[in-house]
């Protein structure tokens, strides 16, 4: 797939600017703000009814206690004024001592603070006011009148005295009044506030419950419409894609992204596409390629087969006129043989040698023929030890002769035909001594080892080597190095190595960086009977 920057379409052209992050980010920015502008009202709000509360149920009910509690202690001083005047019992004493110890009904400190604060001056006069009404009443009416009788016991009292001090006290009673009056009235204003805080405060709740559920489902609507909606759109097109349907356009409506990743999708559709298109192509060629290389290869099998049944008939036809030709020849020769002149009796060696080496081609040429006719299920484990010694005797007369000189390790056994493995190693050796250097004894070496499923052989010797320019021609058949009247032979000698040792699943070869002197031929066969391995004894 390319890697080079897609061009936008104009659909997505006109989407620049609208990412789904921005879309994401403004929505939620506003529903952040509308909610926190809610939920500040009405936290705003639980403050309000907060410090509303706390003042109703706490410091106007404090306060409202404080001036009762006063009234009271000056009403009961007052009373034990006129008992104690007229009887001069001083059980009564403490209730009038307690007020003349505070010269006061009431203290302004000891009324809670926001309560002060909010009265201000007007609790501050009306206080004051009563505290200096108590002061004349005890100083003029109460404190002289305890005095008396604490100095002279009880004493009558004149009805314009009691009269007087009742003005002054009625005075402050109605300060006291009034202090009431302010705290209710301001209370009751408290209470109504309490009362709208409350309502606020229900309702800021209410309305923020409203808007979450709102602003969710305005979030809900634009998820859907931005995410949710593109992407199955996308995937239908992908799974239409996936069912077969691979010219069909990947494309959807949505933000930036979504839209960059459909393109996306839709490049790698179109490569996809190209790839199948080319593979298909490739596929009709192979399948055209393979067609042809079947018929080619059963025509290759039924040509080879001809050529072997040809080979095979034409070798064994001709074996009997060209037996009777080296019959009447040889016969020629013999009854006639120095009768001519020196030309005739070349002419009769000639015809005698040409016979004699069709012969051997003919019956090379059966050989190489046979070899792979037979099936492979009539093989047989074979001890190559027993194929060397049946080469050895074969060869027995030239070996004699040559004064040659083999050596072979413990061979193994393996799975194949002793008359052809035989015919292997034979070859072989037959080659080894064949082109042997002059005033030298041949030697020959066959060795082998285990690599692996397979065992390696090797055949050296000390002859006039082979050029490894010529590596793979010597196993060609007809294919000679020199002429035939430096070295005999028909030129099929590796040639049918080669074909036998293929025939038994090895492979063959000229070792080329041997550095022994003359030829190495290494060839393989797969392992089959395992047999040990011990050090190369001389045949």
């Amino acid at each position: 797939m390319s890697s080079e920057p897609r061009e936008p379409s104009a659909t997505e052209a006109s989407r620049v600017g609208w990412t789904l992050r921005r879309r994401l980010g403004v929505a939620l920015l506003v529903a952040g703000i509308v909610l926190a502008t809610i939920l500040a009202i009405a936290l705003t709000a639980t403050a309000r009814v907060r410090s509303h509360q706390e003042m109703v149920t706490r410091d106007y009910y404090a306060t409202v206690s404080l001036v009762n509690d006063s009234y009271e202690r000056l009403a009961a001083a007052q009373s034990s004024m006129r008992g104690f005047a007229l009887t001069g019992a001083d059980a009564l004493l403490p209730a009038i001592e307690d007020v003349r110890s505070a010269r006061s009904v009431l203290r302004l400190d000891d009324v809670p603070a926001p309560v002060r604060e909010q009265l201000g001056d007007e609790l501050a006069g009306l206080v004051t006011s009563a505290n200096a009404g108590v002061e004349r009443w005890l100083d003029e009416f109460a404190g002289p009148v305890v005095d008396a009788v604490a100095a002279s016991g009880p004493v009558p009292l004149a009805p314009e005295y009691f009269v007087d001090g009742q003005v002054v006290f009625d005075g402050v009673h109605e300060d006291m009044d009034a202090i009431v009056a302010l705290v209710n009235d301001a209370r009751d204003a408290q209470t109504r506030e309490l009362t709208a805080a409350t309502r606020t405060l229900v309702f800021s709740f209410g309305f923020l419950a409203l808007s979450t559920v709102v602003i969710g489902a305005i979030v809900w609507n634009r998820l859907r419409r931005w995410v949710i909606d593109p992407l199955q759109m996308l995937a239908g097109s992908v799974r239409r894609v996936r069912d077969g349907e691979v010219d069909a356009r990947i494309g959807t409506d949505g933000p930036d992204e979504i839209g960059e990743l459909a393109g996306d999708v839709e490049d790698l559709r179109t490569t996809l596409v190209g790839q199948l298109r080319q593979n298909e192509a490739d596929r009709a060629e192979l399948v055209v390629a393979n067609e042809q290389l079947v018929y080619q290869s059963e025509e290759l099998a039924r040509s080879n087969r001809d050529l072997e049944q040809f080979a095979y008939v034409a070798s064994h036809d001709l074996q009997e006129p060209l037996r009777k030709v080296a019959s009447f020849t040889q016969l020629l020769r013999k009854r006639y043989g120095g009768q001519l002149d020196d030309r005739a009796d070349q002419y009769i060696e000639f015809a005698v040698d040409g016979a004699h080496r069709m012969q051997r081609l003919i019956q090379d040429l059966l050989l190489f023929s046979r070899v792979g006719r037979t099936p492979a299920d009539s093989r047989e484990p074979v001890a190559l030890e027993e194929c060397v010694s049946g080469a050895l005797a074969n060869l027995g007369e030239i070996l004699e002769e040559t004064g040659a000189e083999v050596t072979c390790d413990a061979l193994p056994t393996v799975v194949g035909e002793s008359g052809l493995l035989t015919q292997l190693f034979q070859n072989l050796v037959g080659n080894a001594v064949k082109f042997r250097r002059d005033g030298l004894a041949p030697r020959v070496e066959i060795t082998v080892r285990r690599d692996g499923d397979e065992w390696l052989f090797a055949c050296r010797d000390n002859g006039i080597g082979i050029d490894p320019q010529y590596a793979e021609r010597v196993f060609v058949i007809f294919q000679r190095l020199h002429a035939k009247d430096e070295y005999a032979g028909t030129g099929i000698g590796l040639a049918l190595c080669k074909r036998i040792v293929e025939f038994h699943g090895g492979r063959i070869w000229l070792d080329e960086d041997s550095d022994s002197q003359g030829a190495t031929i290494r060839w393989s066969l797969p392992a089959g009977t395992d047999a040990p391995e011990t050090e190369g004894a001389e045949r």
